[in-house]
């Protein structure tokens, strides 16, 4: 048997060491990096309802309808324009665009016509990715908006139904889209809506993609891929997560109103459209 000299043993022996830690860094930077990807990776979907608008004309009456309702009141907002139904200077689809145009005359004892668009009936869906790429209408009194609706009345009137703000914009603040979420527990009468707005000072100029991720636990936001806010699913009861039923989208421009005419309406921008390239659907695979 060959006898190792004492120094020599330890050589060896803080060799086999500095392997081992070797070994052991690698398999928990290999460990890290699994732990990276999974975390960062996001879910998978599948288109199920789009609307590329590859067609001329009125929008697709079996993907959409006109809501009028709120016209007497103002929809509670005080707002100072008349929804039309399947008026072609409010509402049309041309060049493969769906679009709505706001315009400035009297019509039904209001100053402002323009069009609000709902898939209810049509198209209601629990949980899924929205998502919309849309060039937004600009000037002060103007306020646009993507956003969801429930389609049933499981939980009263509004907030308690919920409300899921895609996008919103008022001409006053430019450079801005905010999403939003309202509930009963958290909404703007109480000042406890929970929402964030994006600096996006193009929004009136270019085309951006708006979307929206939702289910059982979360509701994100995302402006061009990038994340805004996520709403997290903390339990409770309907009064702060009413987001379990089915809900409806809704894309329209208002004019005035208590937050799109705060500063006033500018009686000379219109008239002004919103224009929407296309709307897609997902559901989580």
């Amino acid at each position: 048997m060959q006898i190792i000299p004492s120094r020599d043993k330890k050589m060896i022996l803080t060799g086999v060491k500095t392997q081992n830690m070797k070994i052991l860094l690698y398999l928990a930077g290999a460990a890290m990096a699994i732990m990276v990807v999974s975390c960062s990776s996001r879910p998978e979907y599948s288109l199920v309802w789009q609307d590329e608008f590859n067609y001329e004309g009125l929008p697709d009456s079996s993907k959409w309808s006109y809501d009028v309702s709120g016209n007497a009141t103002g929809w509670g907002n005080n707002e100072a324009q008349f929804y039309t139904i399947a008026r072609p200077e409010n509402v049309n689809v041309s060049d493969g665009k769906l679009i709505i145009t706001a315009i400035k005359e009297p019509i039904s004892g209001k100053n402002y016509s323009s069009a609000r668009l709902r898939t209810k009936g049509k198209g209601d869906w629990k949980y899924g990715k929205f998502e919309i790429r849309a060039k937004l209408p600009a000037g002060r009194g103007i306020w646009p908006a993507i956003w969801m609706f429930p389609s049933t009345n499981d939980y009263g009137n509004w907030p308690s139904g919920g409300e899921i703000d895609i996008m919103e914009h008022v001409g006053y603040m430019p450079d801005s889209v905010f999403c939003t979420i309202h509930t009963e527990a958290f909404n703007h009468l109480k000042n406890t809506q929970v929402s964030k707005s994006s600096y996006v000072p193009d929004c009136d100029n270019k085309f951006h993609i708006y979307t929206m991720e939702w289910d059982s636990t979360a509701i994100s936001f995302f402006v061009d891929q990038n994340e805004v806010l996520t709403f997290t699913h903390h339990g409770g009861t309907y009064k702060e997560w009413p987001f379990d039923k089915p809900f409806h989208l809704i894309m329209n421009i208002a004019v005035g109103g208590y937050w799109g005419g705060k500063e006033g309406i500018d009686t000379t921008i219109f008239p002004q459209e919103m224009i929407v390239d296309y709307v897609r659907v997902y559901k989580r695979m």
